[in-house]
């Protein structure tokens, strides 16, 4: 190669890297900027505006929520107010924007004692509850995101709810520094949660949510998370604020925020709580979320040496304004609205008004509208800035600007004719145009701090053609609590009549996939929306209903498969579902093909065949039934196996051994058709003419009756200790029912027409030898409890033809099966195949908390039977996967209640927190709250698991032990390395005995603690 082609080849690369480097840098800034999404939003404002809902209501009627003074916070009223603003101690101001039920809180919920509760910042109790709902509203089990790159972006600034040292009450050590950091606030959501993406505490003062929103953004640009929750919370724990305000003279001496209005006498200080979740706009997309609005952009600076530290400086709010446009990639007159900070101050609003007009104002044709949610609320601080993004987004939604409250005429310290923006002194209509609506929102923290963030309208969506509706649409619907499960029924209740609009199958899909389930469950079964509002009454008003299911989940449940024999077949077996269910009908259609050479005959024509036809009466030869069994009982599995969990054992009765051994992986479908198809032949093809018949007898007096027929009749089954089958000439079989009926025994001639498991089967023992000597066996993927040991079968038996021709010919030990079943620990009992027939004997044979459900029943259509199944799974606590019963591509939401929380009052009481204007120095703990030891008389007089009830509860603080179950797991109701370790030091105490300092770790409820200390005792 010359020169010039070196050359030529070198310009070439280059040319190619520097394209590709082009694009790259295209694709990172692309990424820099992507959209992101707001997919949910939760609050708490004062007014009761405790959805985003409940908030555009209040604005949207021009409510003033300001109030009085909360009367539950231990403050001195008497002595707060002065309307001298030099007065030590006092406020010249008696009302504000109070959340009045910010002490109320379900501690049990959220796995904390009353001790705890009372112990941690009412701010980071609402968060945990606005986080929870605000996840519901998105179509998101809280519980599902345990593990996820999920990121908690918390604004919050500490309220002096820890008291001081010496007026902490005894047994709340341990619990102040977690329950009052604000750095916990934000991980105390991703730790309940189970979150792994970053958790962020910021205090920025007033500005906290919006810088949090700011981090979040950029968090989720850069890849550190998927899902981001961001905004902020204040609570006033003590009225330190509205005195320290009341000295500096900045209070609305009415608490009014009068945003830019002549008027404007100072700032009105409120509560409030308020969360969005945030997701990148292509995932959000992708996700089937429901796109609310837009975070376009947003910026974050800081004042500097500006002209005193709390007071807000011009040209930076201007910048900050400018670098979020920058960021939005957006021009000054593209953005139609500024929900600003507006506090009502005399300094503050003149200065953001001049920032406002200059960035904004200039070269517009329709005016910029300006308003604040404050005048309706008070100034929420850490949580103002995200309460500007939720009245924003919901103005979007429904097309108006709502007005600014208490505006006598613009204030005239601005110079309002210097640029196109207009006070919000009425609503103002906001439709659609033709490009995007767009707002900002501002706010600046008294530490400088400033933030400005863009909202847009959600871009159209592209809708795909929805998925059809889930076969049998179920409701699950659950509790932490009985009553919790009540309340949300009655909710739901509500909800669906005032929404007829709602969609069965997606109110369906979200209950399902969009609620976390917990202890206490119900499930609403197919039937109209009548039908279903009547069941939704009468589980809220506690009653039964044959359209729901309810039970108490137990831990996951272990779970059998028993697949049914021949005699439960029935003409059409397999229709509902083949019709129904995609993966049924495919795999189905699979195992017939399976079948095509080994049977005369197609076999699909015989299971839907038509009762009473010539095919139907052909499915009750033995040839047909048992290939007709075994698909339709391989094909439900593979349905099963898609639906929940696999199970953890497996068995049969007769032929279902085979369909269990194909099921657990010893088979292939080749090799199990071919050994069912033979079977089926050879058993059929021997003489006909005997007879079995159902006892009510144990297995030795059937052994007994029998013994005087040798080689005439056999045990076909044992099928529980009082119930065997024998089987053999008619006449003998008849001879022995009769005798046991003249003992008053019940008996039940079966159907067949062959004597099976009896010596009229021994012709097909060594042909059925020869198949399955050709046949090869898989060792078990699954565990198989063996009918013909009636223990687990081992890997070596398995692959023994000899096995499976006694599985043919010998007594089928159903019985046994599930005393094995059950002494491994199998609580649930699932019957695969076409109808109830096993389900009696399980149920007869095991003890009564044992789980026995049928797939299928001949009594009723089988996409409702199976919904049963489903939900009878679910609400004993098995695993459903839901994806796969709503099936299709994710899709938005069912706009539904959240959780009903079951709220108490947790504060501290009078004299524990220091009061402004004085008050008693006495501090003490809540009455419901007992001392340590005030119980310990009872306690010596009680049994071990009572002794660790009472010592568990006081540690807790609850108010009695019958607070605490049982069997609740101590990490599930509130218990701490620190409080685990009190418990086991007092037992300690009260028992003599050294424990180990893991006691509550390696024994995690109060009946194994006591079972343990009883040993422990007794040795």
């Amino acid at each position: 190669m010359n020169n010039e082609d070196r050359l030529r080849d070198y310009l070439r690369r280059a040319t190619t890297d520097l394209r590709q480097a082009r694009r790259r840098i295209r694709e990172l800034e692309e990424k820099a900027h992507e959209p992101v999404a707001i997919i949910a939003m939760g609050c708490r404002f004062p007014g009761g505006a405790d959805t985003p809902e409940a908030l555009w209501r209040l604005l949207d009627e021009g409510v003033d929520a300001v109030g009085g003074l909360p009367e539950d916070r231990g403050w001195d009223l008497d002595t707060l107010y002065d309307p001298d603003p030099d007065r030590p101690g006092t406020s010249y101001t008696r009302e504000g924007g109070f959340l009045y039920g910010a002490g109320e809180f379900d501690a049990g919920f959220f796995g904390m004692g009353p001790r705890e509760a009372v112990a941690t910042d009412p701010q980071q109790r609402l968060l945990l509850e606005v986080a929870w709902e605000t996840f519901e509203r998105a179509g998101i089990a809280p519980g599902s995101l345990r593990g996820s790159r999920t990121g908690v972006f918390a604004g919050v600034v500490s309220q002096a709810y820890v008291p001081p040292p010496d007026r902490v009450p005894d047994g709340f050590e341990g619990h102040l520094m977690t329950g009052n950091a604000t750095s916990v606030a934000s991980g105390r959501v991703s730790y309940h949660l189970g979150l792994e993406g970053p958790a962020v505490t910021v205090d920025t003062a007033c500005s906290s949510s919006l810088v949090a929103m700011h981090l979040a953004a950029q968090s989720l640009r850069r890849g550190e998370c998927d899902l981001a929750l961001a905004g902020g919370v204040t609570v006033m724990a003590t009225p330190v604020l509205l005195v320290e305000f009341s000295r500096q003279r900045g209070l609305a001496p009415d608490a009014r925020c009068k945003a830019f209005a002549a008027g404007a006498d100072g700032t009105g200080f409120a509560e409030g709580a308020g969360l969005i979740l945030l997701e990148r706009l292509s995932d959000a997309r992708r996700n089937g979320r429901t796109v609310l609005a837009v975070l376009r952009g947003s910026a974050v600076n800081q004042d500097g040496a500006s002209n005193g530290l709390t007071a807000p400086n011009g040209p930076t709010q201007e910048r900050v304004i400018q670098q979020a446009l920058a960021d939005a990639r957006l021009a000054p007159e593209q953005v139609d609205a500024v929900e600003a900070h507006g506090t009502g101050t005399r300094l503050g609003d003149p200065i953001e008004a001049q920032a406002i007009l200059a960035v904004y104002g200039r070269n517009r044709e329709a005016p910029l509208y300006l308003g604040s949610l404050k005048s309706n609320v008070g100034h929420t601080q850490a949580a103002a800035g995200v309460g500007g993004v939720i009245k924003i987004v919901q103005a979007l939604r429904h097309g108006v600007l709502p007005r600014t409250l208490h505006v006598d005429e613009p204030t005239p310290h601005v110079d309002w004719e210097s640029g196109a923006v207009r006070l919000l002194t009425e609503p103002v209509p906001w439709p659609r145009r033709d490009h995007p609506r767009r707002a900002g929102v501002s706010s600046f923290g008294i530490s400088g701090t400033n933030a400005h963030v863009l909202i847009e309208e959600a871009p159209p969506e592209v809708v795909e053609p929805g998925s059809d509706a889930a076969p049998a649409v179920l409701w699950p619907l659950s509790g932490r609590t009985e009553a919790a499960l009540r309340a949300q029924a009655a909710r739901l209740l509500d909800r669906l009549t005032a929404r007829p609009d709602l969609d069965d199958t997606q109110v369906g899909r979200t209950l399902a996939l969009g609620r976390t389930a917990l202890r206490h469950r119900a499930v609403v079964l197919p039937g109209d929306r009548e039908q279903r509002l009547r069941a939704l009454a009468e589980l809220a008003e506690g009653r039964t209903s044959r359209r729901l299911v309810r039970a108490v989940a137990g831990e996951r449940p272990s779970t059998a498969y028993l697949f049914t024999g021949q005699g439960s077949q029935r003409a059409g077996m397999g229709r509902g579902l083949y019709a129904e269910w995609p993966v049924f009908a495919s795999a189905l259609d699979e195992v017939c093909a399976a079948f095509d050479g080994l049977l005369d005959r197609p076999l699909k024509e015989l299971l839907f065949a038509e009762p009473g036809s010539p095919e139907a009466e052909a499915l009750a030869r033995t040839a047909y039934a048992q290939p007709a069994l075994f698909a339709l009982e391989t094909a439900l599995f593979r349905l099963l196996e898609r639906l929940t969990a696999p199970p953890g054992r497996v068995a049969g009765h007769s032929l279902g051994g085979l369909a269990a051994a194909h099921a657990s992986g010893v088979l292939s479908l080749e090799d199990a058709c071919a050994l069912v198809a033979a079977r089926g032949r050879l058993m059929q093809d021997q003489p006909g003419g005997g007879a079995m018949t159902a006892i009510e007898a144990t297995e030795t007096e059937a052994v007994d009756a029998l013994a005087g027929y040798p080689g005439l009749a056999d045990l076909a089954a044992v099928n529980g200790p009082a119930a065997v089958v024998i089987s053999g000439d008619a006449d003998v079989v008849t001879e022995i029912a009769e005798r046991f009926a003249a003992r008053g025994r019940r008996t039940s001639r079966l159907r067949v027409g062959h004597a099976f498991h009896s010596p009229h089967m021994d012709g097909a023992l060594e042909p059925f030898r020869a198949v399955a000597s050709r046949v090869t066996f898989h060792p078990p993927l699954i565990p198989l409890v063996s009918e013909l040991t009636g223990r687990e079968a081992t890997e070596e038996e398995l692959s023994d033809p000899g096995y499976w021709v006694r599985q043919l010919r010998s007594t089928v030990r159903f019985g046994d099966v599930l005393a094995t079943l059950h002494a491994a620990g199998v609580t649930t009992f699932v019957e695969v195949g076409p109808d109830a027939v096993l389900t009696p004997l399980a149920v007869s044979a095991l003890p009564p908390d044992a789980l026995v459900l049928p797939a299928l029943s001949r009594e009723r259509p089988e996409p409702d039977a199976l919904a049963s199944l489903v939900a009878r799974l679910h609400a004993a606590g098995g695993d459903v996967r839901w994806n796969a019963w709503y099936g299709g591509p994710p899709l938005p939401p069912a706009d539904l209640p959240t959780y009903p929380f079951e709220r108490r009052r947790y504060w501290w009481p009078a004299g524990v927190l220091p009061s402004a204007a004085g008050g008693s120095d006495r501090p003490a703990v809540p009455d419901d709250h007992p001392e340590a030891g005030e119980q310990d008389a009872a306690a010596t007089e009680a049994t071990l698991l009572d002794l660790v009830r009472v010592h568990a509860a006081e540690v807790l603080g609850h108010a009695a032990p019958d607070s605490i179950d049982p069997e609740d797991n101590f990490l599930h109701i509130g218990f701490s390395s620190f409080t685990a370790l009190e418990v086991r030091n007092r037992l300690c105490e009260a028992t003599g005995l050294v424990l180990p300092p893991v006691l509550l770790y390696d024994y995690p409820t109060p009946a194994a603690v006591a079972g343990f200390l009883e040993e422990r005792l007794a040795s």
